[in-house]
């Protein structure tokens, strides 16, 4: 996502979405849809898919969160809400779901620009630590198939853990593969001599 944003609209009052398109172009951001009911916004999102979407809770139909709900189940899109309520029921619904942003009517230039400026920012930081997570995860499972594999060979060759590892990091060497690669070809070896 570069500074100029693609951004879907969700609002069914049209004085209120005249007014979101106008401070968007200003903003420099592109308006690439605008929906008039939460059914509309969910097909939207998934046929366009978005840098952001901002829409109004109240809409037709499907309300806001629940379309951003359904929105999130199949592509995590990040999203402002907006409302001419400052409800703390409707908030925490909303904060449930992932909204990074959460505006009051009338909305303002200047606090668009804020709003857009930290849901975009907190995205990214989301990303950074899924991505650190979905890291750790996949080292924590290779370095499961490494523990299984060198108790395999320990076994089999009656080797300390340290020189199981030693045999294990040559074979990975020599054959130019990923020591889990290696692993897992040693426990799918191992099941076939069982």
């Amino acid at each position: 996502m570069g500074n100029s944003l693609k951004i879907l609209l969700g609002e069914d009052e049209y004085l209120c979405l005249i007014g979101l398109v106008t401070s968007l172009k200003e903003l420099g951001h592109e308006t690439i849809g605008q929906a008039s009911d939460g059914e509309e916004l969910v097909k939207m999102a998934l046929e366009k898919k978005p840098d952001l979407i901002i829409t109004d809770i109240n809409m037709p139909l499907l309300d806001g969160i629940e379309a951003l709900k359904k929105i999130n189940e199949q592509m995590f899109i990040p999203s402002i809400i907006i409302s001419g309520y400052h409800d703390k029921e409707l908030i925490e619904r909303a904060t449930k779901q992932g909204i990074f942003n959460y505006l009051i009517k009338p909305v303002d230039i200047l606090n668009l620009k804020v709003a857009i400026d930290v849901a975009i920012s907190k995205f990214k930081e989301f990303e950074r630590i899924k991505c650190k997570l979905d890291d750790t995860e996949k080292s924590l499972e290779g370095r499961k198939y490494i523990e299984k594999s060198k108790g395999i060979i320990m076994d089999r060759f009656h080797l300390s853990e340290a020189e199981a590892m030693k045999r294990l990091q040559k074979m990975s060497k020599d054959s130019n593969k990923k020591m889990v690669d290696i692993a897992k070809e040693i426990i799918n070896a191992n099941k076939l001599l069982s």
